[in-house]
């Protein structure tokens, strides 16, 4: 048997972080779309570390619990990497509602209850969220703690109150910073801790993608204004993942990191800032 770490979201980031993590480990990673899943355990077997591929899909707790089941299979569950999501650009309102922020929300939980003393878990948000305007401090308790299956069903999430996806988007960011603070009461009872990560632009084949498309000058700006003067890399993120994850990062728990080159300071007080 073998310590295991789950893997949402077969992707740059979260391979970058298991590279950094998993050595040693069992890895299960799970992704919507099999043959990414597939792609991206076959890379890193080619490279020496221990993993199985499978379907998952985000927005289905029965889907969620399949993943722990499949790694319970192999040992005790110690890791937790979530950097599964959807983009403003790529589906609706609903999708990213039910994926990025019922789906984080759901897996938190369920991998929560089975975490072993002494595991850990990252999730990756996004600056995005910290884009919104302060929610009232009810709205961010109800985020943080309505029970997974009535979140949807917030008044502040339903259709005649987000304006467009981007919105959606941001709200769900903002949903798994509360989440995380909320959960990591309760991983803490098992001894674990979970704390998220939200970063700026970082390069991947689907930021490529939004790079030469349609918002692509909105991200080459944001960028070139921010004071990193740059987009991101995925191994700077598993630099962020490993302080958390690592023993150096024991006191750490209900926490997010910003890892953005500044974007969000430009936005909110540089070049960046919208014009009024």
């Amino acid at each position: 048997m073998k310590n295991v770490m789950l893997w949402a979201g077969a992707g740059q980031i979260g391979m970058a972080i298991a590279r950094r993590m998993g050595y040693g480990m069992k890895i299960v990673v799970g992704d919507k779309r099999l043959e990414n899943a597939q792609a991206i355990a076959k890379i890193m077997n080619e490279a020496g570390f221990d993993v199985v591929s499978m379907e998952m899909d985000l927005s289905s707790r029965e889907s969620i619990k399949g993943l722990i089941n499949e790694g319970q299979k192999y040992g005790d569950i110690t890791m937790l990497v979530n950097a599964a999501g959807v983009s403003p650009s790529q589906v609706p309102i609903e999708a990213i509602l039910k994926v990025d922020l019922y789906g984080t929300a759901v897996l938190l939980e369920e991998v929560g209850k089975v975490i072993a003393p002494g595991g850990v878990g990252v999730t990756i948000s996004s600056q995005s969220g910290w884009r919104m305007p302060a929610l009232t401090a009810e709205e961010d308790e109800l985020l943080a703690t309505t029970p997974t299956e009535k979140l949807l069903s917030l008044d502040i999430l339903q259709l005649g109150n987000i304006r467009d996806t981007l919105h959606a988007y941001q709200m769900a960011k903002r949903c798994n910073e509360k989440r995380v603070m909320a959960e990591a009461v309760k991983w803490g009872k098992r001894g674990a801790r979970i704390n998220d990560i939200a970063p700026g632009i970082i390069v991947t084949p689907l930021a490529i993608d939004e790079f030469n498309g349609p918002r692509g000058d909105f991200y080459k700006n944001m960028f070139a204004n921010c004071p990193g003067g740059r987009p991101g890399t995925a191994d700077e993120v598993a630099n962020v993942a490993e302080l958390l994850m690592s023993s150096k990062g024991t006191f750490i728990t209900g926490s997010t990191i910003l890892i953005d080159g500044g974007a969000t300071s430009s936005y909110y007080y540089g070049p960046l800032k919208p014009q009024a």
